[in-house]
C-alpha cells in the first residue's frame, strides 16, 4: 500500500510516565517566561525562537507545536513547565538561553542555526543543563545537535513543481544565505531537472527570515520572469512569497507556492466569493515538531542523547510531502523517485558545489 507522506509520523510518541505541573494556560513573550516552580519531579522545558518569531508559520512554529503536544501528552502546564522566548536580534540569544539555565529548565532548544555559536557559549558556562540545538551541531557533552535531511524533502517537491510547471520555469526563495538553506535549494534543482532537464530554476535569497516585504518584492520579480511555481525555503520571509502569488491568482494568473517546513496549505487560501481556492501547491514537510517531541520525550525519560548528532530523514519520515494538492500521477512520480532514494539507486546531492558540478548551467 501506498505511504501518505502527507500523514507522516503520528506525533504520539512513546511517552514516560505522567506528570502533573501547574501555571498559566497561555505563553506569553516577555522576559519573565522563564520563571516559576514547576513540578519539582517533572521536567520543565524552555524554547528560544530565533527572529522569525514564534508565528513564524514555519520552523519556529512547528518546534512549539510539537512541544506543546509533548506538554499535552505528560500533564504539562503550558507557561509553567513549557515556555518560551522569542529573539528580537542576535544579542537576545544569549541572554534568552541564560534565561532558562539560571532557573534550572531541564532542558532548553534553541531553533535554528543562528542560535549554535550563542548555544555553544551558554552550554559551556551551564554544563549541568541540558540543551538541544536545531540545525546545526554543538559539540557538547550536554547538547544534542537535531538535523533533518532537507534536501531530500526538497529533491520531491522539485518532482512535484516539474511535473506541474505549465512555462518550464520555476523559482527558489531562500532565506539567509547558508549552507543549510543550500541543501533546500540543490535538492530542489536536483529534484525538478531529473524530471525535465530543461526546466530553469531562478534562485534568488533575502538574506532574512523575518522580511515579508523582501519576499513579496523577489517572488514579483521571479513570476514576471516567467515562473509560476516558487518554493521557499525563508520562515517568516516566504509569507511575502504567499501574499504575491495570492494576489497574483485573484488577477487571474496561474501561480503557485511550494510551502516549507510544516503544511502551509492555510497560508495559501484566497475567497473568489464563496469559492475557496489555494495557491499552495505541497509543502515539504520538515519534522521538527516530531524531532522536538522526540527529543523532549527521552530526556524525560532520562534518556537525553548528550553529546549526540540526530538527522530526521526520509527512512523515518522526518521529511516528506504534502499530498492535498497533487494529482495521482504526481504522487505515483513521488513514490517511485522516493523509492529509488531508500533503495540506494538515486543519490540526493546536497551541496551547491555538487550542483553545479551536475548542472553547470546553475553556477
Amino acid at each position: 500500500m501506498k505511504k501518505k507522506a502527507g500523514l507522516l509520523l503520528s506525533l504520539a510518541l512513546a511517552s514516560g510516565a505522567v506528570l502533573t505541573g501547574c501555571g498559566n494556560n497561555d505563553a506569553t513573550d516577555t522576559n519573565d517566561n522563564a520563571g516559576g516552580n514547576g513540578d519539582a519531579d517533572g521536567i520543565r522545558v524552555g524554547m528560544v525562537a530565533d527572529v522569525g518569531g514564534i508565528d513564524d508559520r514555519s520552523f519556529n512554529q512547528s518546534t512549539w507545536e510539537g512541544l506543546k503536544l509533548f506538554a499535552e501528552e505528560n500533564g504539562l502546564e503550558v507557561n509553567e513547565d513549557l515556555r518560551f522566548q522569542s529573539s528580537e536580534s542576535d544579542a537576545d540569544y544569549v541572554p534568552n538561553l541564560t534565561l532558562f539555565a539560571e532557573q534550572g529548565f531541564d532542558l532548553t532548544f534553541g531553533v535554528g542555526f543562528l542560535l549554535a555559536d550563542p548555544l555553544a557559549t551558554v552550554a559551556e558556562q551551564f554544563p549541568d543543563s541540558k540543551f538541544a540545538i536545531i540545525d546545526s551541531v554543538v559539540k557538547a557533552d550536554n547538547v544534542v545537535s537535531i538535523n533533518f535531511e532537507e534536501h531530500v524533502g526538497s529533491f520531491l517537491v522539485g518532482v512535484a513543481a516539474a511535473m506541474t510547471t505549465e512555462t518550464n520555469t520555476v523559482g527558489f526563495i531562500g532565506g539567509v544565505d547558508s549552507e543549510l538553506i543550500h541543501r533546500f535549494e540543490v535538492g530542489f534543482v536536483q529534484g525538478v531537472k531529473s524530471v525535465n532537464p530543461d526546466i530553469e530554476v531562478i534562485v534568488s535569497y533575502a538574506n532574512d527570515f523575518n522580511a515579508a516585504d523582501v519576499g513579496t518584492t523577489l517572488a514579483s520579480a521571479m513570476y514576471t520572469q516567467g515562473a509560476d511555481i516558487i518554493f521557499h525555503a525563508a520562515g517568516g520571509t516566504g509569507n511575502g512569497v504567499f501574499t504575491e502569488a495570492i494576489n497574483r491568482a485573484q488577477n487571474g494568473e496561474n501561480v503557485w507556492v511550494i510551502g516549507v517546513d510544516r503544511d502551509q496549505s492555510a497560508d495559501g487560501e484566497w475567497r473568489d466569493g464563496d469559492t475557496v481556492n489555494n495557491v499552495t501547491l505541497t509543502s515539504m514537510l520538515k519534522r521538527v515538531d516530531v524531532a522536538a517531541n522526540d527529543i523532549a520525550t527521552k530526556t524525560l525519560e532520562g534518556n537525553f542523547p548528550g553529546g549526540q548528532t540526530i538527522v530526521y530523514g526520509l527512512e523515518d519520515d522526518g521529511v516528506g510531502v504534502v499530498e492535498d494538492n497533487l494529482s495521482e500521477e504526481i504522487l505515483a512520480r513521488i513514490e517511485d523517485y522516493r523509492q529509488q532514494i531508500l533503495d540506494g539507486e538515486i543519490e540526493v546531492i546536497s551541496t551547491r558545489a555538487e550542483m553545479f558540478e551536475m548542472f553547470p548551467e546553475m553556477e
